[in-house]
C-alpha cells in the first residue's frame, strides 16, 4: 500500500554540509519505489511516497544513497503522515493562540523518556516549557528560540545522546502535516 511520508534531514547547510533541495529531489526521484517527490524551505524536508518499507527502512536507504551521493553523512528521519497529524493533534501548548516561532517540536528517533530531562531545573527557564510527546519534543519559547536559554539546554549531546534529534518551527509542522495528506 503506498504512504505519503515526510524526510527530516538533521544539520544541513551548517558547518560545511550543503545538501542543495534540487539535488535531494533529484536523489530520491532516482531511487526505486519513491514517487511524488517535492522537497519544501531549504533547511532540510522532503515528502514522498512510497510503497515499500517502514520509516526506519527508509530512512537507512535514506542516509546511504545521501551519503553515496554527496560523500558525508546526515542523520535522516523518515516519518509517515499519520504520526506527522498526531503529533500537530496532540500538541500539548494552545498551537492556534500562540506565533508559530514560539512552538517547536523536536522529533526523535527513537523514545526518549522523561528521566532523560530530569536534571533540568524547569522552573528556572519560566516561561519557557517543554512536553514530551510520541518521539518528540514540543517546546514554547515566547520570546521566540533564538533568544531561548531553555532550548540552549535541551540542544546539550547527553540529552540527545544515541538518539537522531531535529527541530522544526510550528509552520514546518503544519505544513508537512499538509504536504503528506492523502
Amino acid at each position: 500500500m503506498t504512504q505519503s511520508y515526510a524526510v527530516l534531514l538533521r544539520g544541513i547547510n551548517v558547518g560545511g554540509k550543503k545538501v542543495p533541495m534540487a539535488e535531494l529531489r533529484t536523489l530520491m526521484e532516482r531511487l526505486d519505489g519513491y514517487d511524488a517527490v517535492r522537497t519544501y524551505l531549504q533547511s532540510g524536508q522532503a515528502v514522498f511516497t512510497a510503497d515499500h518499507g517502514d520509516e526506519d527502512t527508509l530512512a537507512a536507504e535514506l542516509t546511504r544513497a545521501i551519503e553515496k551521493h554527496l560523500g558525508f553523512h546526515v542523520d535522516v528521519l523518515v516519518r509517515d503522515h499519520a504520526y506527522l497529524k498526531a503529533i500537530a493533534d496532540d500538541c500539548p501548548f494552545p498551537a492556534a493562540d500562540l506565533e508559530p516561532r514560539q512552538l517547536h517540536v523536536t522529533y526523535f528517533s527513537a523514545p526518549v523518556g522523561p528521566d532523560r530531562f530530569a536534571g533540568i531545573d524547569r522552573a528556572a527557564y519560566l516561561p519557557e516549557e517543554f512536553r514530551l510527546g510520541d518521539r518528540a519534543l514540543y517546546l514554547y519559547v515566547p520570546d521566540g528560540l533564538g533568544r531561548s536559554k531553555l532550548a540552549d539546554q535541551l540542544a546539550r549531546p547527553r540529552l540527545t545522546k544515541g538518539v537522531i534529534a531535529t527541530s522544526r518551527n510550528w509552520n514546518t509542522v503544519r505544513k508537512l502535516v499538509d504536504l503528506t495528506a492523502p
